[in-house]
């Protein structure tokens, strides 16, 4: 078990520093927390390396995901939104992935919307410590997507060693159970706990 995990985490590892980026037919990026409509520095960060790829014209479609947080009052992909609309992207551009409340529910969901659309090349955007881990998700969906994470994380030095591990973790079990499965027990654990 040990050697299992040792190599998951040096996987995971080494694909946080791969970079995809290509031409492809649309961009999903994963939402994270948003204050009153407004990103949180790590979702910022996560947006303008998409603005980035949209600048290089590297797709024509961006998909945001996220929901909300009980009492809040936006979704992750409408901040998401109106962060890339207020910078040029126009509005047609963005679908709207509005219910996931982790990556496997925002994934499938986007994975819906693509394939209503016949959009099956993607980049798949987030932090380099996500980046296995979705992977392996989309590929479980059915489909192919290539990693382009930020690199202005606001997350990062030691403060990345505790993802890096969370990761490591959820790779290593989802690849045994699969990762629908995972976030099942995930939500099962946390009732029994709270």
């Amino acid at each position: 078990m040990a050697v299992y995990l040792g190599v998951t985490g040096f996987e995971v590892w080494a694909a946080a520093g791969k970079d995809q980026a290509r031409p492809v037919q649309a961009i999903v990026v994963l939402g994270a927390a948003q204050y009153n409509g407004h990103p949180s520095p790590d979702l910022q960060a996560r947006l303008d390396h998409v603005l980035l790829l949209w600048n290089r014209r590297l797709a024509g479609v961006i998909v945001v995901t996220g929901g909300k947080e009980p009492g809040d009052q936006f979704t992750e992909a409408t901040a998401s939104a109106a962060y890339l609309e207020a910078r040029g992207v126009p509005d047609a551009a963005i679908l709207r992935e509005v219910q996931g409340r982790d990556s496997w529910e925002s994934l499938s969901a986007s994975a819906a919307i693509l394939r209503r659309r016949r959009l099956i090349r993607v980049l798949l955007v987030s932090d380099p410590f996500h980046d296995e881990r979705l992977e392996a998700i989309w590929s479980e969906l059915g489909l192919h997507g290539y990693v382009s994470p930020t690199r202005t994380s606001p997350i990062r030095g030691t403060h990345v060693l505790p993802y890096l591990g969370r990761e490591t973790v959820a790779v290593a079990v989802g690849r045994i159970i699969g990762f629908r499965r995972e976030v099942s027990v995930e939500r099962d654990l946390g009732r029994l706990v709270g």
